[in-house]
């Protein structure tokens, strides 16, 4: 799916060589400040590389529209943002951005459960908490049903039971949809449980990927 060919960029990230196969679950570990972040907004044209191609189902990503590519590569940032409003108001940006039909409540409502988020859609996101927070953003990515996801620690603020109930929804949910899902995780553990490939990336270089 993602081919990248001797990519650099700036001072912070070099790969030589990189394939992220269409299907599969890949984790990206490695200290913090290593480039891994850098990868992902590369993957999501976020930035362009300053050397080197990178493609995306046999296409340069140089030759695709930034625009309508994000709209199948969706990216979750690490300290996500909330707009103002209710819940409901956050879930539906992504569809009023990308001028899509809005799904019904139902919808919205089975996402919440998913991400063990338990409030009502009218709830104001006023005072909401690191990870009520992070579950909103990610419960808002996961219903714009793209081809991959893209996610940076989108687990950090939650609690260890919490964590490992949402990595896990996310993850089957994902495989059950034929997806892709590239991952920034603090934790090897994760990633071995969780991944199909996991590749570790230090001080901007690649040390070696392995299958999980």
């Amino acid at each position: 799916m993602f081919e990248l060919h001797d990519v650099a960029y700036k001072d912070i990230l070099e790969i030589d060589g990189l394939i992220i196969r269409q299907g599969e679950v890949t984790c990206l570990v490695g200290e913090s400040g290593g480039g891994k972040s850098t990868l992902l907004k590369l993957l999501n044209k976020t930035i362009s590389p300053t050397r080197g191609n990178i493609l995306y189902k046999g296409e340069s990503l140089d030759a695709i529209d930034s625009v309508e590519h994000r709209r199948h590569v969706v990216y979750l940032n690490q300290r996500p943002h909330l707009f103002p409003g209710t819940i409901k108001d956050n879930l539906l940006k992504g569809f009023q951005f990308q001028r899509r039909q809005v799904p019904a409540d139902e919808v919205l409502e089975e996402v919440l459960v998913k991400v063990r988020l338990r409030k009502p859609l009218r709830a104001a996101v006023t005072n909401f908490s690191g990870g009520e927070a992070q579950r909103l953003a990610l419960a808002r990515v996961l219903l714009l049903d793209a081809e991959v996801y893209l996610f940076d620690e989108p687990s950090s603020a939650l609690d260890d039971e919490t964590e490992d109930v949402v990595l896990d929804t996310v993850v089957r949910c994902v495989r059950e949809e034929k997806k892709t899902l590239v991952m920034v995780t603090h934790s090897k553990e994760h990633a071995v449980r969780l991944a199909d490939s996991i590749h570790h990336i230090r001080e901007g270089r690649l040390q070696g990927g392995e299958k999980a």
